[in-house]
């Protein structure tokens, strides 16, 4: 789970959708990958507009790697 604290609604709202533990592998391993960058840069980047852009970016990607790997 992310340390989300202080930080701004809509970083929050968006670091939900990087929780992988519910998964089976191998789609947990992909999504862990995903969710292990998301964090990095949650913890070194302020908040801001383009760190939510980023990080809607990255769930993107995550989707699809996920999709590939069923």
């Amino acid at each position: 789970m992310m340390d989300l604290t202080g930080r701004h609604p809509s970083t929050v709202a968006i670091a939900r959708f990087f929780e992988f533990e519910h998964l089976r592998e191998p789609l947990r391993s992909v999504s862990k990958e995903c969710h292990d960058l998301a964090e990095a840069r949650i913890q070194s980047t302020p908040d801001s507009p383009e760190l939510v852009a980023g990080l809607r970016k990255l769930l993107e990607a995550k989707d699809c790697f996920v999709r590939a790997a069923l």
